[in-house]
């Protein structure tokens, strides 16, 4: 039990799932920043036709993770879940590999999406479920900088890659599965389940939203609103080639920017758990509308290197967080199907975030699309302020 507790003090199936996530990463970002460009400059796609093919991926497959998590739930199980959908997004890389029309890159989107969208609910409830809550903000911090570390070493293998093959896409393309078949293997070998008893009989025949509360569905609201305007990554990648970035620079941009969420998501877990969930998000709601302020007003390569940086640490201190203080107030019941939820409302929210970052981009500027997340940012930081205080009142009516 000892050994155990040996990786930050978290058991056997929190650091595993992390390390899984580690070499799926490695995977995905292998090949996730060369995908606008090989949809723009090697299969001719316009800006708006990228947005689509990003949030229409996103979107569809994301609506699977609500079912995901409530069938998780029902049946009282998480590993198979979590099994099958690593397996179908390492599936997905043949199809981007051999590519010839957009419609065949959509497929690969979708495909490796479907799969997120059958792993996440379960997999983040087996987190949730292998961690005391007093961990929570750490252990969910721990899982986003093992998945990020390996969204490092993957644009690094890309750019060796490149280099050696004379920016060859497809055969990045095609190296990408190797990592992805390690994680499956991991799961299999190592992942193991904590008996769960299923859904109650009365519970089991529908989905119902009547499991949360208004501060579950406050929440959810809110993050749905901050996802309308964090359009897909592939407008900053298209940001940093049009000021000036190479392109066999363009991963290593995104090496700076996943390094820094790496290197900064497990202290910034620790703060959460010590200072408290809320204040983090509320900072990095902040940082998030001031980095896309920026990217809307840059000027030269060298500001797109220090806002990458800085993307970097608003998702350090975020997106593990958000999960963490979701955990602390959903239903123990329900946990697989919360996570469902709002994994789908923020990824459904991503396709008319997509739309919109494109229609701006083609139709106004660049730097409209990214005024325009500044400004759902700052309104989402106000509401969120709104939600911490409503939280709070309530406390002290309750223990009064």
């Amino acid at each position: 039990m000892k050994k155990e507790k040996a990786f930050f003090g978290f058991g056997k199936n929190v650091f595993f799932t992390g390390l899984v996530s580690f070499f799926m990463d490695v995977s995905s970002e292998m090949i996730y920043p060369l995908i606008p460009l090989f949809l723009a400059n090697t299969l001719g796609v316009n800006k708006a036709m990228i947005g689509l093919i990003e949030g229409l991926a996103e979107s569809t497959a994301s609506l699977l993770k609500v079912f995901s998590g409530w069938f998780s739930d029902r049946i009282g199980q998480r590993k198979s879940l979590m099994l099958a959908g690593y397996a179908i997004s390492t599936l997905s890389r043949p199809l981007m590999a051999t590519a010839t029309i957009w419609q065949q890159v959509l497929a690969s989107r979708f495909t490796d999406r479907l799969g997120k969208g059958v792993r996440t609910a379960p997999r983040d409830a087996i987190i949730a479920e292998s961690t005391p809550s007093t961990h929570l903000g750490r252990a969910f911090s721990f899982h986003r900088a093992m998945d990020t570390m390996g969204a490092v070493v993957g644009p690094a293998i890309a750019i060796s890659l490149l280099g050696i093959f004379s920016n060859d896409y497809r055969l990045v393309f095609w190296f990408s599965m190797v990592p992805g078949v390690i994680a499956v293997i991991l799961i299999i070998l190592f992942i193991q389940e904590k008996k769960k008893r299923p859904t109650p009989q009365t519970e089991r025949s529908r989905l119902s939203f009547n499991h949360f509360d208004w501060k579950v569905k406050g929440f959810i609201v809110i993050a749905a609103l901050f996802a309308l305007g964090n359009s897909s990554d592939a407008f900053l990648i298209l940001r940093a080639e049009q000021l000036g970035i190479p392109t066999v620079m363009i991963p290593a941009v995104y090496l700076v920017f996943n390094l820094v969420y790496s290197l900064s998501s497990i202290p910034a877990g620790i703060a959460a758990d010590k200072f408290g969930k809320k204040r983090i998000i509320l900072l990095g709601f902040v940082l998030f509308a001031g980095l896309y302020y920026g990217f809307a007003v840059a000027k030269s390569a060298a500001a797109i290197w220090a806002l990458f940086g800085l993307y970097g640490l608003f998702m350090g201190l975020t997106e593990g967080i958000q999960k963490a203080f979701l955990a602390t107030i959903i239903p123990p019941d329900f946990k697989a199907t919360a996570f469902g939820v709002y994994a789908a409302v923020v990824g459904l929210a991503m396709f008319p975030a997509s739309l919109i970052a494109g229609w701006l981009w083609d139709h106004i500027s660049p730097a409209a699309t990214f005024y325009f997340g500044a400004a759902t940012a700052a309104l989402s930081a106000l509401l969120f302020l709104a939600l911490i205080a409503s939280i709070r009142h309530s406390e002290r009516w309750t223990t009064g």
